[in-house]
């Protein structure tokens, strides 16, 4: 055979003792190739290797690598590489998708926009997506930051730009600012200054901006039709002088407002959202008509929002029921909710402390509420923080959306919909971030759609959902079991028994903290029933939990109480197809802050419908670390990217990535028979000019690829007489106990070898041959199935036969008659250790003596003597006699002895026939019979 078509098989012999095994050098039974890999790297600070995925079109075969802070630190605007595999191409190239993703007609912020934060492959391979979910836009000053994903051809064009949470900067909106310019507001130019600021946010032309002023009476300064731009708006706004007077008309301000600077004729537009900012320092002067005037506000649909200024308060002392009346009263002019419409500051001059806040407020996009602006919803939404993409169509989550709450954007047909409000959260409880990874699940009633919310109550849910157009029904929540554990901020389904139908979700807990208060980290492993809930089954933690390992001793860090190194296991969790050839998907976790912050993974292997939870390969980042950090942040596997008919595996860390190549298995199965099945020493050889007892063993190997591809060779290790400090036995072809050899494998290979046996013989128990295979070059070719036994044992026994033979009969004549019992014991098979013959005999009898001197023991009806201690050797015969009275105090028709001979040595049922003997002799009593008178 060719060296590329066949791999060596070892078959040898190894010397075992029960307490202290010398076994071969270790094999492993994990086909991930730990030790050949291809390995790509970037800047360690643009965070190169964030995301990893496998890609494949008619140009190649890739690794998409995601870099979300390329730009910096100027501008992160992110993006993402392809690395060719197996290409004559070299080296990572980006794909410039900040400057190929936009929205039209916005004006667009990308400075920060993270893209590659989120990396995603199209399930039909049609694509990929790619999110950046810190891309924002400004309306007027405000900046909204609601996400954005490219859509990526196999062609790597992008196709379109995916932004469902982006709204038109609507600033249509008729705003009329309330002035109190009574004496009591001193200074006058802090006024001034906020109105400008405050005005510098507005683009006149959507929005207009109309102004009444109030003291002792009331006047329009400007009308909402006046200016046709901002900057004439604000040139006159400078200027605006105090309208003095000694009392504070505020209801009179606001009616004249409601009733004439929302008039047509002053420029308001019908349908146009009415908002009111009321700016005072003082309780108002006919505070009577003040609920009346609101209620009429109300009414007309006026949203209002109210400033209470305290410098005047301040500077005259007035007291704290005082300020408090005060304050109550401006509030109750602001809308609902008071939280988002009142403001307070303490004097005139702080009022421009506070035009930002309010004017976030007022310019939140129309659209977040039908009857306030002030609520948002989802200008800050994030939306593409997490992706998943499937047959059904794509989810986004927002984490941002509502407040921070979160929703999952769901494709329905070729839009895209946003759940209502609450279909996540319940307002009472505090911030949730939904949305924070998404994932789906195949059943046969249907799709399910799961979302995490790490930050529910602290301590994390997950939320199971059925989604029908806008509709969202949870069927299902799973809770974290620790405050600050994350859990559900990663969440992975699988199908494993590949039947098309999802088998168990994982949900990570990468924060979760362990014994030593480090994070730790653990995966939460669910089962789906036949009811299409999700059960606990079993929980994942990290197998290596300190900072070091025996691969890094010389660069560990030491770990202490006051210095946990946490290992951060369940960051990332990777569905992967199955990696072993054993019919099961598997699955990828990784592990980034271990070994020291360079990172690990563990690979689980899949079994029926979960996953073996201790069948696993531990796969820590190797080198000095310095080239990347966070080994497991990022895993993706699910293509033959070297065309061996194996899927590989990607894992990326920070400032790179690392492709790790699967290798074929092989199945390897072992038989071994004896000739003679056990050892007589009536059928000898010639040794070296000597007579002795000969025994062939045969080997046979049965070996196949579990590709289907080329058939492979492998090695083994043969050790004779393995329970055993001295061996018994030496092999012919080495003189020695042990044999090893390499053979080559096409199928089947079979081998006979000889063993003799040693001059002084010893079988108080059998010969074990222990048989040891493995591959005889470990870092080439399959690796052998790790669920196969890689070691057989079997015993060849001796045919030690014990013989017992005893001749009996008597009649006593009178009270306590004494008579002798012969025992002849022989034995005709090999040397017998700790032989002993035991007599039991019945109660009629009493034992009295043993002639030719042994070793016995009584105990009431049973005697034990040792015979030929410590070994009865072969051939070799002891004949001795018991002496035994009778015993008066019984009487019985006969007297019964049982006769066993046993040893150490083993021997089968069927070979102890002749180990055994009953005796029973008739018994007859002469009378004695005395008569009196």
């Amino acid at each position: 055979l060719l060296p590329t078509m066949h791999a060596l098989l070892p078959v040898g012999f190894a010397c075992f003792i029960p307490t202290q095994q010398a076994l071969l050098p270790w094999l492993s039974c994990f086909n991930v190739d730990e030790k050949n890999q291809m390995s790509f790297t970037g800047p360690v600070e643009d965070m190169f290797g964030y995301t990893v995925q496998q890609f494949e079109n008619s140009e190649g075969k890739w690794v998409l690598i995601g870099s979300p802070l390329t730009g910096q630190p100027a501008k992160r605007t992110g993006d993402v590489y392809r690395c060719p595999v197996g290409q004559n191409k070299k080296g990572c190239e980006k794909f410039l998708l900040p400057e190929n993703t936009t929205i039209p007609n916005i004006n667009e912020v990308k400075e920060n926009m993270t893209m590659g934060t989120t990396l995603v492959v199209n399930p039909d391979g049609s694509g990929f997506l790619a999110c950046g979910p810190q891309y924002g836009y400004m309306c007027g000053k405000q900046q909204y930051i609601t996400g954005i994903c490219s859509n990526v051809s196999s062609s790597f064009k992008v196709l379109n730009s995916i932004a469902p949470t982006v709204q038109e900067c609507k600033q249509d909106m008729d705003i009329v600012i309330v002035l109190d310019g009574s004496n009591s507001i001193y200074p006058w130019h802090p006024i001034t200054e906020f109105l400008v600021k405050f005005l510098q946010s507005i683009k006149i032309g959507p929005a207009r901006v109309g102004i009444v002023s109030y003291g002792d009476d009331v006047g329009h300064v400007f009308n909402l039709s006046q200016f046709s731009n901002t900057k004439d708006l604000l040139e006159e706004a400078a200027k605006i002088p105090q309208r003095t007077g000694y009392k504070t008309m505020t209801a009179g301000g606001i009616d004249t407002a409601r009733k004439e600077a929302f008039t047509v004729e002053r420029g308001a537009r019908p349908g146009v959202k009415k908002v009111m900012v009321i700016v005072t320092d003082g309780e108002s002067h006919d505070h009577y008509d003040l609920k009346k005037v609101i209620d009429q506000c109300e009414k007309d649909g006026i949203e209002r929002f109210a400033v209470a200024v305290l410098g005047d308060y301040n500077r005259q002392n007035k007291s704290t029921e005082e300020m408090k009346k005060f304050i109550a009263e401006i509030e109750s002019i602001a809308s609902e909710p008071k939280n988002d419409h009142f403001f307070n500051v303490a004097d005139e001059t702080a009022l421009v402390t506070i035009v930002d806040a309010l004017g976030s407020k007022i310019f939140a996009l129309e659209g977040t509420s039908e009857k306030h602006t002030s609520s948002f919803e989802m200008e800050m939404s994030q939306s593409g923080f997490s992706a998943h993409t499937s047959k059904e169509g794509v989810m986004l989550g927002a984490v941002g959306a509502f407040d921070w709450n979160g929703t999952v954007v769901m494709q329905s047909g070729q839009k895209f919909v946003v759940p209502k409000k609450n279909s996540f959260h319940d307002p009472a409880v505090g911030v949730v971030l939904a949305g924070y990874d998404v994932q789906s699940a195949h059943t046969p009633s249907g799709v399910l759609y799961i979302t995490g919310a790490p930050r529910f109550n602290h301590s994390g849910r997950v939320t199971v959902y059925r989604f029908n157009e806008e509709n969202v029904t949870i069927t299902q929540t799973l809770k974290g079991e620790q405050i600050g554990s994350y859990f559900g901020s990663v969440l992975q389904t699988h199908d494993i028994d590949r039947d098309n139908y999802t088998d168990i979700l994982l949900v990570g807990a990468p924060m979760y903290m362990g014994p030593e208060r480090d994070e730790q980290g653990q995966v939460y492993v669910y089962k789906l029933n036949e009811s299409g809930l999700f059960e606990h089954e079993m929980t994942l933690k990290p197998v290596n939990q300190t900072c070091c390992t025996a691969h890094s001793q010389s660069n560990c860090k030491s770990v202490s109480k006051n210095e946990p190194c946490g290992a951060r296991f369940g960051t990332a969790i990777a569905a992967v197809p199955d990696l072993n050839l054993d019919g099961f998907n598997d699955i990828v976790i990784g592990s980034p802050l271990e070994n020291d912050h360079r990172g690990a993974v563990y690979i689980y292997h899949g079994s029926q419908k979960s996953i073996k939870e201790k069948y696993v390969q531990r796969i820590a980042a190797g080198g000095d670390g310095e080239s990347m950090k966070f080994f497991g942040q990022s895993i993706h596997g699910i293509m033959d990217l070297n065309d061996d008919g194996i899927i590989d595996v990607t894992i990326g860390g920070i400032g790179g990535a690392a492709l790790f190549w699967s290798r074929d298995v092989a199945e390897l199965l072992a038989e071994m028979t004896f000739d003679p099945s056990k050892i007589n020493l009536q059928q000898t050889c010639q040794i070296q000019g000597r007579t002795t007892v000969c025994v062939k063993t045969k080997v046979c190997f049965k070996y196949r690829i579990k590709s289907d591809k080329d058939t492979k060779t492998e090695t083994g290790d043969l050790t004779l007489d393995s329970l055993r400090a001295i061996a018994r036995g030496r092999f012919n072809q080495t003189d020695n106990r042990r044999l090893q050899k390499n053979e080559s494998i096409v199928d089947k290979l079979c081998s006979e070898h000889t063993f003799y046996t040693s001059d002084k013989l010893d079988f108080r128990d059998p010969i074990m041959v222990m048989l040891e295979f493995g591959l005889a070059d470990e870092d080439s070719g399959p690796i052998l199935d790790g669920e196969l036994p890689t070691s057989l044992n079997k015993t060849v026994r001796s045919h030690s036969l014990f013989f017992c033979q005893s001749r009996s009969g008597l009649f006593i004549k009178s009270n306590q008659e004494k008579f002798y019992v012969n025992i002849d014991i022989q034995n005709s098979g090999d040397n017998a250790y700790n032989t002993k013959v035991t007599l039991i005999h019945t109660e009629n009898l009493n034992y009295v003596k043993v002639e030719v001197e042994k070793d016995c023991v009584m105990n009431h009806t049973r005697i034990l003597c040792a015979v030929g201690y410590p070994f009865l050797k072969t051939g070799e015969k002891e004949s001795f006699k018991i002496q035994f009275e009778t015993n008066p105090s019984h009487i019985r028709e006969d007297i019964v002895i049982n006769v066993t001979a046993t040893s150490d040595s083993e021997e089968s049922d069927s070979e102890l026939k002749d180990n055994f003997v009953s005796i029973v002799i008739p018994v007859k009593h002469e009378a004695n019979l005395r008569f009196t008178t």
